[in-house]
């Protein structure tokens, strides 16, 4: 399916990096997670919506995805990169695998992590995921539903149809959620 860069996009804690590391390894491939790039570089995600605001955060943002889009293998976006024109742009030249999540099996994952958007907990998370879903959506060439299914089995189905197997990734739950 694919020999170029690819992205995975989707809501928080959907399992992007968890995935998106097992995907590369499989195809022998670099992984990039955008967020520790961008604390890496810039500090601490959530430090850096206090200090210097969501607008600049997204700019930063815009700037280390397109960067790392260019330089290949798989990259997981934050969230919210796909907000930007520039960045849904960018992803036209990418396989775009979006990864869903139920609320039920989202509630564990976010448990006593620092997101700075969830400042009402779930009620963010759903109110987040609800605006972001047409545009996850319409970027989307492939989309997998983590919910219920262990990220190692999810991780080496999508490779083997990335390489052009005839795994589907959940193709149980791909309808689900599907708007």
């Amino acid at each position: 399916m694919t020999s170029g860069t690819v992205a995975l996009i989707g809501p928080m804690g959907a399992g992007k990096t968890s995935v998106g590391r097992r995907v590369a390894k499989h195809l022998g491939t670099r992984f990039v997670d955008t967020d520790a790039v961008i604390a890496a570089e810039h500090g601490p995600v959530p430090h850096l919506f206090e200090t210097v605001g969501e607008g600049a955060f997204r700019t930063i943002e815009r700037d280390v995805v397109q960067r790392e889009l260019r330089a290949g293998g798989v990259v997981a976006l934050g969230g919210g990169a796909v907000l930007d024109a520039s960045t849904r742009a960018a992803l036209a030249d990418c396989t775009v695998v979006l990864l869903t999540v139920s609320e039920e099996a989202v509630a564990a994952r976010l448990a006593g992590g620092s997101r700075p958007l969830l400042t009402e907990g779930l009620d963010s998370w759903r109110r987040i995921a609800a605006a972001r879903e047409a545009v996850y959506a319409a970027l989307a060439d492939v989309t997998v539903d983590t919910s219920r299914r262990p990220m190692t089995k999810i991780a080496a189905e999508l490779a083997e149809l990335l390489q052009g197997g005839d795994a589907q990734p959940g193709t149980d739950q791909q309808e689900e959620s599907t708007p």
